[in-house]
């Protein structure tokens, strides 16, 4: 809650790489907790305003599936809103959204609510899911004025899709089926199924979250939600360099 220190770790992250702050007021991972709205308020509305002063031209990106958030955020000054719930939790944000004009994305998630489980859920065809999903969701978007060119689509990974890894991975390897639903943005960020067979901590998963981010980018991936700014830049860097050659 310190601005000071928001604005410091801000511009670290900038001088790092990140075209996009995100900023979140609770958690999504299993376990977690809700936060009621007027808590969730208190924690980001004043780290938005303290970004916007601090670096006007720095994009801010606000996590939550609370309309009341996203549109006190925005007004705020945040520039686009990430909602894990994909308009679920709260049936007013679309209308949100399409009033503010600004960017959303959309993600898939096994869960109705923001609060993910602990669930080896098994499907079918994955990729179909998602896609099945994310078309109703879209659908849902543009019958409350949100234009397509404010959508941007998350397939979900870990715990969003199962506690069966294998399904992450299919995504990632079949991301480029996706493409058509709108730009895409993926959090490999040491999520669980990147463990692998040593059963990794999150703060030795920073390889494999290299490893799948540049699958991701040379897949069509254009948007990277990590913790580990300056490794996961520079590999999507080099990623990128092969799709779009300078």
């Amino acid at each position: 809650m310190d601005r000071d220190a928001i604005v410091a770790r801000a511009r670290q992250y900038a001088g790092e790489g990140a075209d996009i702050i995100e900023i979140g007021g609770e958690s999504t991972g299993p376990g977690s907790t809700d936060v009621p709205l007027e808590e969730e308020l208190r924690r980001v509305l004043p780290a938005v305003g303290a970004l916007r002063s601090a670096l006007p031209d720095l994009w801010i990106s606000v996590d939550t599936c609370k309309s009341e958030v996203a549109l006190q955020a925005l007004q705020a000054g945040a520039d686009m809103i990430n909602d894990v719930t994909a308009g679920r939790g709260d049936a007013n944000m679309f209308p949100v959204i399409a009033q503010a004009g600004c960017p959303c994305v959309l993600m898939y998630a096994k869960d109705p609510s923001p609060r993910t489980t602990v669930k080896p859920v098994q499907y079918d065809d994955i990729v179909k899911t998602i896609r099945t999903f994310l078309i109703e969701r879209k659908t849902r978007a543009a019958a409350a004025g949100m234009k397509e060119s404010q959508i941007i689509i998350d397939p979900g990974l870990g715990h969003f899709l199962s506690s069966d890894p294998k399904y992450s991975y299919e995504v990632i390897k079949r991301l480029k089926e996706l493409s058509d639903l709108g730009p895409i943005f993926i959090s490999p960020s040491r999520k669980s199924f990147l463990a692998g067979i040593r059963n990794d901590p999150p703060a030795e998963r920073l390889p494999a979250t290299l490893a799948v981010t540049a699958i991701a980018v040379l897949s069509g991936a254009r948007f990277i939600r990590t913790h580990d700014i300056l490794d996961t830049r520079r590999a999507a860097d080099a990623a990128s360099a092969m799709v779009f050659p300078r």
